[in-house]
Parts: structure tokens; C-alpha cells; sequence
């Protein structure tokens, strides 16, 4: 499963959700793969971060130009891996969009509530869709509303915005600083203490579900458990 992350707007949780996705396919014991082509490499400063004993998830700089190697073998994903999630820049340009979905199963279009991010994510729905030439009805676009206060009056513009897209919202995080905490440790939220992150994981449930679904072979009956660092179960994880 390939899964690409981006806004061409900077700000809006790229990277939040790249490294989260990466840490709870490896805490399903799957072999991930942590793509950065972020020129501010913070999903690979993460990746320093994390400690032996954690799940591994194998990273490739994918911004850097190594003149010791060649691009292909600089670039190359390791045999077996499971899940490969691309953190995108900001300001990607967007006749760059066809090479960067080339081969992806999933296209995540984080959102956050503001006039500014909406119009972006406008924007870059419909490069995807005339540029990148990505079909509609392959449902392979999924937006996430990020950082959102339910109550507030600019959450229920954006959720107005999105149901006229066509295109579905597949998660709604909160704005929450258990993120904060767990990209400064290297960690994800499925590897922190379940108590702690309850109501953040919930709102994980339907993206992964989501994710799993365009996952080639689509949903199998399988489950992993998510296990945690401190030994603690939380849920499960469909495999393909």
C-alpha cells in the first residue's frame, strides 16, 4: 500500500500524519517505509528520534541528492515492505503531481479550518484531479480535517466546503497536543500509553479503516494488535 501525503500549503499537518501512519503500521508489525521529500526534513529528524527498541521503520531521504549513490538505489524500498507512506513538501509545484502519485493506492489532502487552508485545499483537489489526472471515481483521494474544534463556526464552513467537493473526509483529528508530544519523543500516538491518547485514536479508526480498503486485495479477515512501547494492547489492524 502506497500512500501519499500532501498540501502544497504549508501548515497543514503533512508531516503529523506521515510519521503517525508510519508508527502504527510498524506497531502492526507491518515493514514500513517512511518516504521524505520535505526539503525540511522533520519526518526524518523524527525518525532519529526513535529508539532501537522501538518497531522499526526503515526511512529514505527522498529530498537529498547523493552523488556516492545512484537516484534509483538512493531511493529503493526495502523487499517486503507492507506499507509505504510519502511526506510531500510545501509548495509543490503542481506540475510536479503526476510523478508524485505515480503508483499510489491512497492520496491523504490534509485541511485545517480556515478560509486560507479551504481555498488551498480547493486548489489542490482540482490539480489532482486535471493535472495529476487522478479519477474521481477511483476514490483514491481522501481529505482529513485537521485540528479542528467541533463547535466552532469555521469547522462547520469547512465541513460545508468538503461535502461539495465530493470527495470524502476520511478522518476529523482534534486539535490536540498529544501529537506535539509524541513527534518530540520519535513516537507515534498508537505507541503511546493508551489512556493518554484515547480520543485521538478513535479518530484513527476511520482513516486506517479507509486506507485499508485501497490496500491492493482490499480488506482481509486477519488482525494485528497494536502494541504498544509499555507492553499495553490497543485494538487491531486489518492486514492485506
Amino acid at each position: 500500500l502506497r500512500i501519499v501525503v500532501l498540501n502544497p500549503k504549508g501548515g497543514s499537518g503533512k508531516t503529523t500524519i506521515a510519521i503517525n501512519l508510519a508508527s502504527y503500521y510498524a506497531a502492526c508489525s507491518m515493514k514500513a517505509t517512511l518516504m521524505d521529500y520535505d526539503p525540511q526534513a522533520s519526518s526524518t529528524r523524527w525518525l532519529k528520534k526513535r529508539q532501537s527498541t522501538q518497531p522499526l521503520i526503515h526511512g529514505i531521504t527522498a529530498f537529498e541528492r547523493n552523488n556516492r549513490t545512484t537516484r534509483s538505489f538512493h531511493m529503493r524500498i526495502p523487499a517486503q515492505t507492507d506499507r509505504v507512506v510519502i511526506d510531500t513538501p510545501a509548495a509543490l509545484p503542481a506540475q510536479e503531481l503526476p510523478e508524485i502519485t505515480r503508483g499510489a493506492d491512497a492520496i491523504l489532502v490534509p485541511v485545517l479550518p480556515s478560509d486560507i487552508d479551504i481555498h488551498a485545499c480547493s486548489k489542490v483537489i482540482a490539480d489532482l484531479l486535471l493535472v495529476a489526472k487522478i479519477r474521481r471515481q477511483d476514490n483514491r483521494i481522501g481529505v482529513i480535517a485537521n485540528r479542528v474544534k467541533r463547535q466552532t463556526l469555521m469547522y462547520q464552513s469547512l465541513i460545508r466546503f468538503l461535502s461539495t467537493l465530493q470527495i470524502p473526509i476520511v478522518a476529523t483529528l482534534r486539535d490536540s497536543q498529544n501529537y506535539i508530544k509524541a513527534a518530540e519523543l520519535g513516537v507515534g500516538i498508537h505507541e503511546m500509553k493508551p489512556y493518554l491518547v484515547r480520543e485521538d485514536l478513535e479518530q484513527w479508526d476511520s482513516l486506517t479503516q479507509w486506507l485499508e480498503q485501497r490496500a491492493p486485495g482490499g480488506l482481509a479477515p486477519e488482525a494485528v494488535q497494536v502494541v504498544h512501547t509499555d507492553g499495553a494492547v490497543a485494538g487491531s489492524a486489518p492486514t492485506s
